[in-house]
């Protein structure tokens, strides 16, 4: 595979210290082989535990990382929104960094980005606890009845955009975790391509998943209601 010219890629993490530094360094691995220039940006999303110190020394170890912190803690979607708007090469890709899916497997990725705007993953198999399976599928009927579209996995954490595209569902509101439903369906409203590409899920080994959390699911049904009123009458307006 060809090298791309360059590639911003970037990890949000919050209470990830035993897994910071796995994901960063499998990615610098990976970066060095698909692009000619690239970038690591390690968001920390105020964490209460040592991923913030590991943060920092990681930076000393590439001249490639960088570190974006939050404090305190503002959610998932805060932590995309900084990464997404910091990026500073023409292909974005993120992975969640709680070391659940293979960086290497970028490529799939790359290989499809040419003829899309967006390239979003679907996981072959989710290693993750059935309560989880079960709001995925709630999720999709509510993204299906308020934004009219289904994908086969609206939440995973594995996208890659061309910056240029991006721009046009910008900026994005959502602190947490409906950001990836506001995601596609600014995209959907802007007629953006948006493939899909499967990717293998592996079982979190370290630290705690929030996305089931009651606070988590609450704050996200009130955020897809003002996305819905945002898109049906400001859209355009801003």
């Amino acid at each position: 595979m060809n090298k791309v010219p360059e590639l911003s890629i970037f990890f949000p993490f919050w209470n990830e210290e035993k897994n910071i530094v796995k994901v960063v360094n499998s990615a610098i691995s990976v970066a060095s082989k698909i692009a000619e220039k690239w970038e690591i940006i390690m968001i920390d999303d105020g964490s209460s535990d040592k991923t913030i110190e590991i943060a920092k020394k990681l930076l000393e170890s590439s001249l490639g990382l960088r570190l974006i912190a939050h404090k305190p803690n503002r959610g998932y979607g805060a932590a995309l929104k900084e990464g997404l708007n910091n990026a500073r090469y023409k292909l974005i890709v993120f992975t969640d960094g709680d070391g659940q899916f293979d960086f290497s497997e970028v490529v799939r990725f790359i290989e499809k980005i040419n003829k899309a705007d967006m390239v979003i993953g679907y996981r072959q198999k989710r290693r993750d606890h059935p309560f989880r399976h079960f709001l995925m599928i709630l999720l999709k009927i509510w993204d299906f009845i308020f934004f009219g579209f289904y994908f086969r996995d609206i939440d995973c954490g594995f996208k890659m955009f061309k910056k240029d595209s991006l721009k046009k569902i910008l900026p994005l509101r959502s602190e947490g975790a409906m950001i990836t439903t506001e995601i596609l369906a600014r995209a959907k409203k802007a007629n953006l391509k948006i493939e899909q590409v499967r990717v293998t899920h592996y079982p979190r080994i370290y630290g705690d998943q929030s996305g089931g959390n009651l606070r988590v699911i609450i704050r996200a049904i009130r955020e897809s209601f003002f996305l819905w009123s945002d898109l049906n009458f400001n859209y355009g307006r801003n």
